[in-house]
This record gives C-alpha cells, sequence and structure tokens, in this order.
C-alpha cells in the first residue's frame, strides 16, 4: 500500500477530489449522468490512467547527424 501511494502527486489528488465532487453534485441533485461522469473521472487517477501532467507527450526526438 505505501509503494502505492508514492507515484501520488498534486495533479492527481486534484483529479480524484474533483471526480468525488461532481459525484457528490449528481446525487444532490438527481443528475445520474454525472454520477456514472464522476466515478470514470474519479476511476482514472485510482488506476493512473489518461492523460496527466504532460502524461501523453510526445518525446522529443534529437536530429542525427549523417
Amino acid at each position: 500500500m505505501i509503494n502505492y501511494l508514492k507515484n501520488w502527486n498534486i495533479i492527481r489528488i486534484l483529479r480524484l477530489v474533483m471526480g468525488i465532487f461532481i459525484i457528490i453534485q449528481g446525487v444532490m441533485y438527481n443528475q445520474w449522468i454525472f454520477v456514472i461522469l464522476g466515478g470514470l473521472f474519479s476511476l482514472l487517477p485510482l488506476l493512473n490512467a489518461g492523460c496527466g501532467a504532460s502524461g501523453c507527450s510526445v518525446p522529443k526526438q534529437r536530429n542525427k547527424k549523417l
């Protein structure tokens, strides 16, 4: 469990908090589509999936001299 928590950064925590907030708001206003979307947004940081903090950027290739 400790190793799992070492990879967390502020952006990942913020994404989880925002997902939980969307779930709570969806339940309060009986908007079940928001509950589903909030569940999805909460699942992504838990599984460390998706693009966050330039996670989907393409690495730069250096020019090779011939």
